[in-house]
């Protein structure tokens, strides 16, 4: 998970983005890759085993990951 420093980074990138297109298709796929992971990380579902669970987070982790890293390469 990232924190709001970093959180603010992103956002901030971003904002001074001179694509908005761009930004706008970033910022999509950061809230949905960290909205699929923070309802894993809550593991409401509790029919889901332990490791399809911890495959999942690291999935969904990646896919943060790569998020943030193509904004951070801008």
């Amino acid at each position: 998970m990232l924190d709001n420093q970093d959180i603010n980074t992103i956002l901030e990138k971003l904002e001074n983005l001179e694509d908005e297109e761009l930004a706008v298709e970033l910022l999509k796929e950061f809230n949905s890759a960290s909205k699929d992971l923070g309802k894993l990380l809550l593991n409401l579902d509790k029919s889901l085993p332990h490791e399809e669970w911890k495959k999942q987070c690291d999935e969904a982790q990646s896919r943060v990951n790569a998020v943030v890293s193509r904004i951070h390469d801008l």
